[in-house]
């Protein structure tokens, strides 16, 4: 980042310690923002914020489980006790999933997955709104690709990305005449180890990276292009040249989209 759109920006990340997020508060440290960080881990809270300080970065740690409402109450209301106002809220915290839907023995994985990646967005901002108002500040949410197409499996996940891109995208229209801007972002895979950290049907970590993530976009790159969007306030961005092509290819040939993702999945 070269200007300054983010010097003594009051910036919340939610799912700030590993990945994106982390990354993330690496690099709006380096821009002189003020952080708050939010996640469930507190040991590794303390160390991302040991990082984010030596960038130049100032920095506050509020251990938060966005699956809870009151903990997201109490992320946006101390948020503006330490520093009076809040200008940047990055929805970032998710969950992955591993599991067929004919797999699961009852919902409450399902439901889970769905409390993390879509309510915590849902959450945060409800607490967050009155005060973005007032800044006339930034709503990023950082969805997926499969958050514009199908999956080969039922997961949580997939539904929960739309269920996000639904919102976001009618809360953009809501907010239209108040200031805010509201960013979707749809990476593609990227390096952050999301695949490891994913759930199998019986709520077990996969503990072992997907080929997909592999060779996938590097975590840096991705942060830098999100903060730029977010900069720029931008309506949203899809990561790849492939989610791109693929979003034409589902409106003219969506069988094939749907096989594509089929074929995927067996890879």
């Amino acid at each position: 980042m070269k200007d300054t759109t983010f010097y003594e920006n009051v910036v919340i990340i939610t799912g700030a310690t590993f990945g994106i997020g982390h990354q993330l508060a690496l690099q709006l440290a380096g821009c002189g923002a003020w952080l708050v960080l939010a996640a469930r881990n507190v040991e590794k809270l303390e160390d991302v914020s040991k990082h984010c300080s030596q960038q130049g970065g100032r920095v506050i740690v509020i251990p938060t489980d966005v699956a809870d409402p009151t903990q997201c109450h109490n992320l946006i209301e101390h948020t503006v006790a330490e520093y009076g106002q809040i200008d940047t809220v990055i929805n970032n915290a998710g969950i992955g999933m591993a599991s067929r839907f004919d797999e699961l023995q009852d919902l409450a994985l399902f439901e889970k997955v769905f409390r993390v990646n879509f309510f915590g967005s849902v959450y945060c901002t409800h607490y967050a709104l009155p005060y973005l108002k007032k800044t006339r500040g930034r709503l990023v949410g950082i969805s997926s690709l499969k958050g514009k197409y199908p999956s080969a499996t039922a997961d949580a996940y997939t539904p929960s990305k739309h269920a996000m891109a639904g919102f976001f995208d009618s809360l953009r229209i809501e907010l239209a005449n108040s200031g805010i801007s509201v960013t979707m972002i749809y990476p593609g895979w990227v390096s952050t180890g999301i695949s490891s950290r994913a759930l199998w049907a019986d709520g077990t970590l996969t503990g072992k990276l997907s080929k997909h993530e592999k060779n996938a976009m590097p975590v840096d790159v991705c942060a830098r292009m999100i903060l730029d969007a977010a900069a720029k306030r931008k309506r949203e961005v899809v990561m790849t040249f492939q989610g791109k092509v693929g979003l034409w290819l589902r409106l003219i040939a969506p069988k094939f989209v749907d096989e594509v993702a089929r074929k995927g999945s067996e890879e």
